[in-house]
């Protein structure tokens, strides 16, 4: 499977899908890009991006893209918020489907 964080996710999230391929939106040189631009290029290349966005959904049809999104709730954007969390991650990943949302909260913040 590939995976792709999206920038605003810490970079130490790649941890959590081990056996699979995982990319920072920065590592592949698309920083600083817009959601929609960025998720119409990112369909062709990944199976799932992982985002700490809340609005993303809200703000595009994700329905129609041949990518499957985790949507990330921690209380910051430490490595530590994210670890206790990683099999929920993992699971997510391997399962969403394309368009679907899958929501993964730290239980910090339930």
């Amino acid at each position: 499977m590939r995976i792709l964080l999206d920038e605003c996710v810490n970079a130490g999230v790649k941890a959590a899908f081990p056996g699979h391929t995982v990319k920072t939106v920065a590592q592949i040189g698309w920083g600083g890009s817009a959601d929609g631009p960025l998720l119409t290029h990112a369909q062709g290349s990944f199976d799932v991006f992982v985002t700490i966005d809340r609005k993303l959904e809200h703000q595009h049809n994700l329905k129609g893209l041949r990518l499957g999104f985790v949507v990330i709730g921690v209380p910051d954007n430490q490595i530590g918020s994210y670890q206790a969390i990683f099999a929920e991650l993992l699971q997510a990943a391997e399962t969403v489907k394309r368009g679907q949302v899958i929501h993964v909260n730290s239980p910090l913040i339930r």
